[in-house]
């Protein structure tokens, strides 16, 4: 069993900041892909950004220049730091966390979510 824990949202003004981090813990092997998402009310869940091994990322459009993927491998823990927040970007937020287990199993992991609101 792998288990994520998020932390780090909340409530903003427009172009505030917010710092999200996700922590993997568990039957934990080796961890390859770790990345965000969010969900907006009556929409489906996006993907926000994504970062490899290496350290190598990838952004969606929509948050590319404001938004921050990072990892701490040694900690098992990614982050993301969000700048020059929009009323748009008002969601809730889920860490994906994948890799392999102790038994050597394929694991596919979600956190919780954790709710960002952005006010005008």
């Amino acid at each position: 069993q792998v288990q994520l824990v998020e932390s780090g949202g909340g409530w903003v003004q427009t172009g505030g900041s917010l710092r999200l981090s996700c922590a993997a813990s568990g039957n934990i092997f080796r961890i390859n892909g770790m990345g965000w998402y969010r969900q907006a009310p009556g929409n489906q869940r996006e993907w926000v950004a994504s970062i490899r091994p290496l350290g190598s990322t990838n952004y969606a459009d929509s948050v590319k220049g404001r938004f921050t993927i990072s990892r701490d491998n040694a900690k098992n823990t990614v982050y993301l730091q969000m700048n020059s927040l929009k009323p748009e970007d008002t969601a809730v937020y889920y860490c994906n966390v994948n890799g392999l287990s102790t038994s050597i199993d394929d694991f596919d992991a979600w956190g919780q979510g954790t709710l960002v609101t952005v006010s005008t």
